[in-house]
């Protein structure tokens, strides 16, 4: 019998369990052999399907009696899908648990999370609070002021307390949003510096913010920051234990206006030298735990501050690259502290529950007590170890590169050195190395097909996981053409049932076929350690890539390396031995508890953070396919390992019915429109969000005449399926009163309040009368001047609300090339034009500013077309009866945030130095034109 097994051709000794043969039941019962090598193939991998002999029915020739049967299809299915919801519920119940339970609140020295709220509801009773409006520059104020007196009058003898009210003006270009610049006047910030009554020369900033989006309370954003410093500033000036160094408290007023009041504080502010290192409290979402998502640059000692001090540690090194990489449009003062003052520090934020970030349902009784006392909690924990710490005062020297950290489960947090990361990392990149190729190499493989097989196992896991993907987004992109995109937003389980079975099933599909006509009658065990091979050379295949780039978050490949291999090695005498049995399976899965466990934990804080904000990415990104996509991923990074189960299976059959069948049922109910997207529930509002702004613009000629005059109400949808949803209700926005884009105009034509038309261009725009402000805005080239270089200096001045635009775009024979804004440097927006975004506090004086074009061909359509929009966002200039009319006919599951505007453009056109001097005036400042 050995010789026979020797001489076969197209044929490999497998270990054969009965269940798997396909002659019958009764075949099925006929023992099996396990042969100790594979034999050599007389095919290679795509040439056809692979017909093997079957072996003989006795035993010998060195062969053992195979003992196992083939794993059972139910409970193999059963297993995992109760391994998968078991993992979830213990990530969703690390989740839940916000504070430990017994520790000691409220008491001397303790935050105490009660006081924290009440700051929190009186600052959110006072409304939205914009820069500029009453409501931020003198009621928050007011009050922030007068809770720091009376924190002040309670404050132990040991430490002093100084408080400074800046009123800063500047500007600064950001590359943020396409990139543009920002030019701010007297906007507000309120300081308080708490120091050893001698003194100190350090300080360790904190930072929030008190103003808020127009109509939104702004409870998370970032009223319950603010409340959280005031509670740590009371607890640290009533302590008896002194302070080392000294730790500055910035209110700061005019963060949602792209990062200004930062900027003047680090930038302006006497007491900024003294900064050397900072935390930023900040939100995306409302309450729940929040996240340590940005520390540094290279201070690996300010992660170990958080590590040692930190009573209730989130934080992940995995959300630091990717809010880097620039993939979520949104940004921190930790961008202006880090830029323009060259400080390190920790950014902190509340992620959960985005869908009510921004809009009218932030608000405070929707913050969890619990969240505000582990936010409390850390905060004060960092901000005394970082006061009373040696390094802080020479922080510079501990400037080393950057670190890997990652929390678990919110218990600790283990944090190394990158560069210690990166040896951990290749060591075991190594360990797999000579796993496979000791199987590779070896003698007893030498002449067997194994390498074969492995990569053909290769090709057909790839083949799999791109055919997957291909498929989910296939039904993603029919989805949104149909108009059911972002049916899953109210109800996400749906997009699991809908793509993450898709993905699933697809993957199933692809491995029985391999499994049915190309590893005929190949013994499970022998497939299954293949394929779980070949899982282990992917996954390592991505930990060498992703450490030789340099990024932290490879550590968690390295996850998926280590454990698997080393439960590998634990199971795989008794898998041979007894086959795959239930025991096999329980040591297997609880070898896999924790790069899984770990995987979800990441998966999770994944779909918190992208779900809400593809409700709110505009109307140029297929939300659907978007999530699909990340679906497809997890899927394919979940199913890695549980892949060899189908080759130690005796079917899929039910298993690949069953998905999709789910996935059927779940396709014609999006497609006959079943789930709807939103909700206003007071429980957990997903609100759709809606823009309008009642304008009206103005376009001018050459000459300075009125070429063109028109109002309206301009509406942006910001999610994919625009208006789709609304129609029904205001049948007047439709499809007739699509907004055309002015092309000859910059940004289209349309009062931008920040440069986001590239992800935004479904607008409408309804017929209005004008719009008659109380206090109208004021817009006029004061002058146009020849320069002894050449260039022509346009001379502007504005006066208006406390937010307004100007746009610039240069046309063709002509280039910006200086400016009174930012650095001097023009930077362009994205499409080429030229974006400025101005606010300024209660009382501002007029604003002038230059720009310097030069002309290197003149043109009949003149040189540069200028543009400036006013944007009324408090008061009584922000409503008219048109549009609180249209926003009462809005369904009660949107947020239409609304305010109104005025838009000026104007055309000019070069100086002709025929007939005037360089440096010649064409409009004295007495004959300025007037553009409002």
């Amino acid at each position: 019998m050995a010789m026979e097994w020797a001489s076969e051709s197209g044929a490999v000794r497998r270990h054969r369990i009965g269940g798997e043969r396909r002659d019958g039941p009764a075949a099925a019962q006929q023992p099996e052999r396990e042969a100790l090598a594979p034999e050599p193939l007389a095919d290679a991998c795509g040439g056809g399907a692979r017909t093997r002999k079957r072996s003989g029915e006795g035993s010998g020739g060195g062969a053992r009696r195979g003992t196992g049967t083939g794993l059972s299809e139910a409970r193999a299915a059963l297993g995992l899908a109760l391994y998968l919801l078991a993992l979830r519920a213990l990530v969703q119940l690390s989740l839940r648990q916000l504070v430990l339970r017994g520790a000691a609140v409220g008491h001397q020295g303790e935050f105490d999370a009660h006081q924290a709220r009440d700051y929190l509801e009186h600052i959110t009773s006072i409304g939205p609070r914009t820069t500029g409006s009453p409501e931020n520059e003198i009621l928050t104020v007011h009050y922030l002021l007068e809770q720091i007196k009376l924190i002040e009058a309670q404050s132990n003898s040991l430490h002093k307390i100084s408080v400074d009210v800046q009123r800063p003006t500047g500007s600064f270009s950001i590359d943020f949003l396409g990139g543009f610049t920002s030019y701010y006047d007297n906007i507000t910030n309120v300081v308080v510096k708490l120091e050893p009554r001698d003194g100190a020369q350090h300080a360790v900033l904190a930072n929030c913010h008190f103003d808020s989006v127009a109509n939104s309370p702004g409870a998370s954003d970032d009223a319950v920051s603010c409340s959280v410093m005031l509670e740590v500033l009371r607890v640290l000036s009533t302590s008896s234990e002194a302070l080392h160094h000294a730790v500055i408290f910035l209110f700061n007023g005019a963060e949602e206006n792209v990062l200004q009041a930062s900027h003047g504080f680090i930038t302006q502010h006497p007491w900024a030298s003294l900064v050397r290192a900072f935390i930023n409290l900040e939100a995306a979402g409302v309450g729940g735990k929040e996240l340590v998502f940005q520390t540094g640059p290279e201070n690996p000692w300010l992660v170990q501050a958080y590590v040692s001090a930190a009573k209730h540690p989130f934080a992940s090194v995995v959300a630091q690259e990717v809010f880097q990489s620039g993939i979520i449009p949104s940004d921190t003062d930790f961008r202006i502290y880090r830029d323009f003052g060259n400080i390190p520090g920790i950014d902190l934020a509340f992620i959960e529950n985005g869908y009510i970030y921004h809009t009218k349902y932030d608000t405070a009784d929707r913050i969890l007590t619990d969240s505000i006392q582990r936010a409390g909690d850390n905060i004060l924990a960092v901000l005394k170890y970082l006061a009373t710490s040696d390094m802080l005062a020479s922080s510079s020297k501990y400037q080393h590169g950057n670190m890997v950290f990652f929390d678990v489960l919110g218990l600790f947090v283990i944090a190394y050195p990158s560069r210690v990361g990166s040896i951990i990392n290749y060591m075991v990149v190594m360990a797999v190395v000579l796993y496979l190729g000791r199987k590779l190499l070896h003698p007893k493989y030498k002449t067997a097909t194994y390498t074969k097989d492995f990569f053909c196992g290769l090709g057909i896991t790839l083949i799999s996981w791109f055919t997957s993907l291909v498929t989910v987004l296939i039904i993603a992109v029919f989805i949104s053409l149909i108009g059911q995109s972002l049916s899953w937003y109210n109800h996400f389980y749906v997009s699991v049932c809908l793509y993450g079975t898709a993905a699933v099933a697809k993957i199933i599909f692809i491995h029985t076929l391999a499994k049915r006509f190309y590893y005929v009658n190949a013994s499970g065990q022998y497939l299954g350690e293949v394929f779980f091979d070949v899982s282990l050379f992917v996954h390592c295949g991505f930990l060498t890539a992703l450490t030789y780039r340099g990024l932290c978050s490879a550590f968690i490949s390295a996850v998926w390396v280590a454990f698997p291999l080393l439960t590998k090695l634990c199971v795989q005498k008794d898998l041979k031995q007894h086959g795959a049995g239930g025991k096999y399976i329980a040591f297997y899965l609880l070898g896999m508890f924790i790069p899984y466990l770990y995987a979800l934990y990441l998966i999770w804080a994944v779909f918190e953070m992208f779900t809400p904000i593809l409700g709110r990415s505009g109307s140029e990104i297929p939300p659907d396919v978007v999530l699909a996509s990340i679906l497809a991923g997890c899927t394919i990074i979940l199913s890695s390992y549980f892949i060899n189960f189908i080759y130690l299976a005796k079917s899929t059959k039910r298993t690949m019915l069953s998905l999709t069948l789910v996935c059927t049922v779940t396709f014609l109910l999006v497609c006959s429109g079943t789930f709807f997207p939103y909700s206003s529930s007071s429980a957990s509002p997903k609100p759709k969000r809606v823009f309008l702004q009642h304008t009206t613009r103005t376009f001018h000629d050459l000459d300075g005449n009125v070429a063109k005059r028109d109002s309206g109400v301009w509406i942006n949808g910001f999610d994919y399926t625009g208006m789709s949803h609304i129609t029904p209700h205001i049948p007047e926005i439709n499809d007739t009163v699509r907004a055309d884009c002015e092309e000859n105009a910059p940004l289209c034509g349309f009062p931008w309040y920040l440069p986001v038309h590239f992800l935004i261009r479904k607008n409408w725009y309804l017929p209005a009368p004008e719009v008659s402000p109380r206090e109208p805005a004021h817009f006029r080239l004061v002058s146009k001047e020849q320069t002894p270089w050449d260039s022509i200096k346009l001379t502007f001045e504005a006066t208006g609300p406390s937010h307004m635009s100007f746009y610039v775009r240069t046309h063709k024979g002509a280039t910006l090339s200086q400016w009174s804004l930012g650095n001097g440097t023009p930077v362009t927006s994205k499409g080429g034009d030229y974006f400025v975004f101005y606010s300024h506090g209660l009382q501002a004086s007029t604003w002038h500013f230059w720009i310097e074009v030069q002309v290197l061909e003149e043109q009949p359509e003149g040189m540069v077309t200028v543009a400036i929009a006013a944007h009324y966002f408090s008061g009584e200039d922000k409503r008219s009866s048109q549009l609180d009319a249209l926003r009462e006919k809005f369904p009660d599951w949107t947020f239409p945030s609304a305010w109104c505007d005025h838009l000026c453009y104007l055309m000019t056109k070069p100086i002709n130095v025929s007939s005037f001097m360089k440096s010649a005036y064409i409009w004295k400042e007495e004959q300025a034109l007037s553009l409002f």
